[in-house]
C-alpha cells in the first residue's frame, strides 16, 4: 500500500516540523524519524498533538515500557495495522520481548477476538459478580 501523502523528509520540512522531528529523535535516542511522523507532518498541528500524546502515554508510568509495547502490538494486531505491528513489535523486541512472548501475545489476541465475538453474538449478560 502506498501512502496517500509522500513522507516529508527532514531537509524539506518546515522549521516547526523540524523541531518536532528533533524532539522525536532526542526523546527516542535515534538519528532518524519514521515515515508515520513524516506523513503526519503534512499537518503540523496533528503531528504535534499525536507526538505529545505518544510521549505522555508511552512514557514513564505505572506500566513498564515492555508491557506498553506488548499492549500496543496486541491492539495493532487486532486492528490489522501492519505498520504498527512492525514498529511496536520492533520496539517490544528492543525492550526484551522474546519470540515465545510474541506467539503467546498473538494467541491471546486471537482468543480474545473469538470470545468477544461469541459473547456479543450470543448476548451473554455480564455476571453480577463482575460488576
Amino acid at each position: 500500500m502506498s501512502a496517500r501523502r509522500a513522507p516529508i523528509e527532514y531537509a524539506q520540512a518546515a522549521p516547526e516540523v523540524r523541531a518536532i522531528y528533533d524532539d522525536i529523535m532526542a526523546t527516542r535516542g535515534v538519528d532518524w524519524v519514521n515515515d508515520f511522523w513524516k506523513v503526519l507532518a503534512h499537518d503540523p498541528p496533528t503531528l504535534q498533538r499525536i507526538w505529545d500524546n505518544v510521549k505522555r502515554v508511552m512514557g514513564p508510568g505505572a506500566l513498564d515500557p515492555l508491557t506498553k509495547e506488548l499492549l500496543y502490538t496486541a491492539v495493532s494486531a487486532s486492528n490489522g495495522c501492519q505498520y504498527c505491528i512492525a514498529s511496536h513489535g520492533a520496539a517490544a523486541r528492543a525492550r526484551g520481548m522474546t519470540e515465545a512472548q510474541y506467539w503467546e501475545l498473538l494467541a491471546i489476541v486471537g482468543l480474545a477476538n473469538e470470545t468477544n465475538r461469541l459473547v456479543t453474538a450470543l448476548g451473554v449478560p455480564v455476571d453480577r459478580r463482575f460488576e
